[in-house]
């Protein structure tokens, strides 16, 4: 038994892609597998992608190039690198971001040095106000530049959307981002016919159809968690992390009896109560106090009591058949109950992302 695993489930994440590519339709997918895969484990995350149609990869850091060179046709790195990093993307095989001159000289002088051109995509900042440039024209410039030089290849434009999750966003700013990038692509598709244009996180998939182009970024989506934050089989996707530990112990509390660091819970009435060697540590985070439900026998239990770094506990009522031992589910289904990323995000106010990546890595991830 161990003290606590993060069970992953990789024939749900090959189904999971297999359902982007059917609402893709032509459009390829392109696997984001940054942040360790969204807290579920890069590398085995990224072959069970490829193997279920996923034609790319994305990642955000050098280092995260460096873990998956050689795992998938195409390597992208999505985020700003310094010099040093370049070297190390570029060794990974992987293509790299660009959107200012200086940058492109850069990668052009590492990749002459290696003896191969480097894969460039140009970004468009076309409103997220991060990463890229928001002169449209500039884009299509730096486009003919990377096209020009026997040291770079074209090998895509994109942008990125700030608010495709949001559906109810009253401005409408998710279509305006695509009203301003569609005129860019398409002047650097008609003089770059090869170029791959790519614009769609998982929410814009579903979003709209406009947003497609030639390949859609697909990360949350890609986990069985729900890009909109609410039910994520609505969108025939299948959650595929669960975190689990067990019942490490079954005390008697009388009336009054506090659990946990300050006090903040006791028993209103006698009760048994579990301890659960779990905690912060392993990304339990604390303002889960009071505030939490954990499955043991297939029954909802309260987390009650101060979330600890390495144990937290949960009431079992005045009575119980729970005896030590007992697994415990934090984020998975037991029985006919089940507890998901989303709702633990929402009794924190964040989102789906933010747990699973949380989790830390003293759990140990193994298939399921």
């Amino acid at each position: 038994m161990e003290r606590a695993v993060a069970r992953i489930d990789l024939g749900a994440l090959r189904a999971n892609c297999e359902r982007l590519r059917a609402e893709l339709g032509e459009a390829q997918l392109c696997a984001v597998v940054k942040a360790d895969g969204y807290g579920h484990g890069a590398v085995a995350c990224a072959e069970a992608a490829v193997a279920g149609g996923a034609t790319t990869l994305a990642v955000a850091a050098a280092s995260e190039a460096a873990e998956l060179a050689g795992v998938a046709p195409e390597l992208l790195t999505l985020g700003a690198l310094t010099d040093a990093e370049v070297d190390v993307v570029l060794g990974a095989g992987s293509a790299v971001s660009a959107w200012t001159p200086g940058f492109l000289e850069l990668v052009a002088a590492r990749a002459r040095a290696l003896g191969r051109p480097a894969r460039v995509h140009v970004k468009h900042d076309s409103g997220m106000g991060r990463l890229g440039t928001f002169d449209g024209e500039e884009v299509v410039r730096l486009a003919r530049a990377v096209a020009a030089d026997p040291d770079l290849e074209l090998a895509g434009v994109w942008t990125h959307f700030a608010t495709a999750d949001e559906p109810d966003d009253d401005e409408g700013y998710f279509f305006e981002q695509l009203d301003r990038f569609e005129p860019v692509a398409e002047a650097v598709h008609a003089e770059h016919p090869n170029v791959t244009v790519h614009a769609a996180n998982s929410a814009a998939v579903f979003r709209s159809s406009r947003s497609h182009f030639d390949m859609a970024r697909c990360g949350v989506a890609l986990y069985g968690l729900d890009p909109f934050q609410l039910d994520p089989t609505a969108h025939g996707l299948a959650p595929v992390l669960s975190l689990r530990s067990h019942v490490g112990a079954v005390k008697r509390f009388p009336a009054g009896q506090s659990a946990g660091y300050g006090r903040k819970w006791r028993a209103a009435a006698d009760t048994w109560v579990g301890v659960v060697p779990l905690g912060y540590g392993d990304g339990v985070r604390r303002a889960l106090t009071n505030d939490c439900d954990v499955l043991v026998e297939g029954r909802r239990y309260p987390l009650v009591g101060t979330v600890s770094m390495d144990n937290l506990t949960i009431d079992l009522g005045p009575e119980t058949t729970v005896e030590p031992g007992a697994e415990a589910v934090l984020i998975g289904r037991q029985g006919e109950e089940e507890i998901r990323a989303e709702e633990l995000a929402a009794r924190l106010d964040t989102i789906n992302y933010e747990i699973t990546c949380g989790i830390s890595p003293r759990v140990p991830r193994r298939a399921a």
